[in-house]
């Protein structure tokens, strides 16, 4: 069973990365994304052996001078082995793939995230559209939309608050409303309560008595203890994905697909891709993830950790957009005979 475990946990990861790079691919040459979940997997594998011996002897049925002695021993075994699993698939379609694709990820499980220890600067550049009206960058229509100036300072002081263990998150009870809290504490160190006062100031946060604020959907806060957090879906977060791709010149050139909107020579490192997307006659054989589309491969190197990490992130946030939780594994039943 251990063996099953993780050769069939190896499979599902490796399905799941394929297929989704197969979607950012379609969708930056105009097709419709497909997604095929699996609900279970039942191993079934039957191990049979056999085992024979046997000794043959010459006996003395001729005259003894002209016979010559001999004997044969044989030594048999047989063993067989069968696994036969059977995969179950779900297609996504009608609701659950309006939920996927075009559901917002839920605020409070980005800031979640955060506190699972996940890098602050990474999740909310690709999660989030703005935060109290300050606007990430994003591609619409593929027209690449700049961010605004503070936004990306704003990143990098909440990742440096939060290495130095100054955020934290909490849940309430509001009116039978489950309700997010996030904590900024105050530094200690002359850059820590720089990054406080540069968010606060920026953000227009007022929070309350013990540093509180209330995580809500929305591009603008109402009063000044509010974090108001615009979140990406699914969809746009592929989309944002599939305008970073290498893609072949000739194929913009055919019109079969539209210019890289966020090339990987931007001067700046976050308006580079959030996934570094190769293509080419042939993925190398140690590619983390590679399809093939229309004779041309895709692939992200095994050596990128940084897109690793974000392509990583993706699966979260696909159980976040669907159901707030994070994702459950399929159910492995394995009988034995």
């Amino acid at each position: 069973m251990p063996r099953d475990r993780i050769d069939y946990l190896t499979a599902l990861s490796t399905s799941w990365k394929q297929q989704t790079l197969n979607n950012v691919v379609h969708i930056r040459y105009g097709d419709a994304p497909a997604f095929l979940d699996v609900s279970s997997i039942v191993s079934s594998y039957d191990m049979q052996g056999q085992v024979s011996a046997g000794m043959t002897s010459n006996v003395l049925s001729t005259n003894a001078a002209n016979q010559l002695p001999w004997n044969v021993t044989t030594v048999g075994a047989n063993v067989v082995y069968a696994d036969r699993p059977t995969i179950s698939y779900a297609p996504l379609s009608g609701e659950k793939l309006t939920r996927r694709l075009i559901k917002p990820i839920p605020p409070l499980g980005i800031f979640e995230l955060l506190q699972a220890g996940n890098a602050a600067d990474a999740v909310l550049q690709v999660a989030v559209r703005s935060l109290n009206g300050i606007r990430n960058q994003g591609v619409s229509g593929g027209i690449l939309q700049p961010a605004d100036p503070e936004f990306y300072p704003l990143l990098d002081a909440f990742r440096r608050l939060q290495i130095a263990g100054l955020l934290s998150v909490r849940t309430e009870r509001r009116n039978n409303d489950e309700v997010g809290v996030f904590i900024i504490d105050e530094g200690k160190t002359e850059q820590t309560r720089a990054d406080v006062k540069y968010i606060r100031d920026t953000l227009r946060l007022k929070p309350g008595k013990d540093g509180d604020l209330t995580i809500v959907f929305g591009a603008h806060q109402r009063n000044g203890n509010e974090l108001a957090v615009l979140s990406r879906s699914m969809g746009d977060i592929l989309i944002d994905l599939s305008m970073g791709i290498d893609v072949p010149e000739a194929d913009v050139a055919a019109g079969r697909t539209v210019p890289t909107v966020r090339p990987i020579t931007a001067k700046n490192p976050r308006e580079r891709p959030l996934v570094h997307i190769h293509s080419g006659p042939a993925a190398p054989a140690h590619a983390y993830a590679a399809v093939n589309y229309d004779g041309t491969a895709f692939w992200i190197d095994d050596d990128d950790y940084a897109s690793k990490r974000t392509f990583t992130l993706l699966m979260i946030f696909t159980s976040l957009a669907e159901t707030g939780v994070v994702a459950q594994n399929p159910t492995l039943t394995i009988p034995v005979r």
